[in-house]
């Protein structure tokens, strides 16, 4: 090829930076991640973000509509401010979702962990709950309960977090099992290494991976869990305030004074479905057989 031919040559264009970014990640996950980031932005500061106290009522000012000076999303029944109910509840939402995440998380993985180091009758007897757990119609249950011992935050956070468990326990004693099948586990026990030692410093940051993608996916179903909890009026209790509890006040003003319900059901639809489509996402990215 002669130097002419070569100095004609088109040169290539490298993708610029907002092509790089789209083929990292879609569009829709980066949707997911600014939702996320930007709910959990609220949740931290909410105390700071509320431009009324939660409990604050205007009867002048009943059933005002959105976009009213001084009520950005309108009042309430009682007048009281929507966005400031608003914040409080994604705080309060995001609290009792967050907690009972960890719990169902940890108790899950503990147990399937123990199931994977001792086997025998404890594999059997975790199997079995797992199983038994799975069978069980968690909300009839945790109606039964609520009614029964009253409804705080403290056992409403205790109850979500045995939601769920049993996917974690399955996960986690497989995933013991294939890696005490490796050569690093069995390694790490010929040079010495306690049981505990194994499965918390080698075992666990090599599963860890998974367990986060399920926490992913079981964090929005806690939110929808306790949201209809509340919104049956055995979740989060008057004078606080949640996602569920708004909705199920919200209800009976659906004709006159639709916001009330619906700007809280628009950020429970967001939030799962931002959190189940970065969920899917960090499966991919996570999972080597994909690639």
């Amino acid at each position: 090829m002669a130097l002419t031919d070569i100095a004609a040559a088109p040169a290539v264009r490298r993708p610029g930076l907002t092509t790089r970014l789209r083929r990292l990640v879609p569009w829709s996950v980066a949707f997911g991640m600014v939702w996320l980031g930007a709910t959990l932005f609220v949740a931290v500061f909410a105390d700071w973000l509320r431009p009324y106290s939660i409990t604050q009522m205007d009867l002048m000012a009943r059933l005002v509509p959105p976009l009213t000076p001084g009520h950005l999303l309108g009042t309430d029944e009682l007048g009281r401010d929507v966005l400031s109910r608003l914040i409080q509840s994604v705080q309060v939402s995001f609290v009792i979702a967050f907690g009972a995440t960890i719990l169902s998380a940890v108790f899950g993985t503990t147990l399937g962990f123990l199931a994977a180091r001792f086997r025998g009758l404890a594999e059997h007897i975790v199997i079995m709950l797992a199983d038994f757990q799975a069978a069980l119609p968690f909300l009839i249950m945790s109606l039964a309960v609520l009614a029964f011992f009253g409804s705080s935050m403290v056992l409403l956070v205790a109850l979500m977090g045995f939601y769920g468990w049993e996917r974690y326990a399955r996960i986690a004693r497989g995933l013991a099992i294939s890696a005490g099948a490796q050569g690093y586990a069995a390694a790490v026990v010929q040079l010495g290494g306690t049981p505990a030692r194994v499965y918390l410093k080698h075992i666990l940051p090599n599963v860890a991976s998974t367990l986060i993608v399920s926490m992913t996916l079981t964090f929005p179903e806690i939110i929808l869990m306790e949201s209809g909890l509340s919104f049956l009026g055995l979740g989060v209790q008057p004078p606080e305030t949640s996602l569920g509890n708004m909705i199920g006040f919200g209800r009976e003003y659906l004709t006159t004074a639709p916001w009330i319900m619906l700007a809280p059901a628009v950020v429970i639809s967001l939030t799962t479905l931002s959190i189940s489509l970065v969920g899917d996402w960090l499966r991919d990215k996570l999972d080597p057989t994909i690639r």
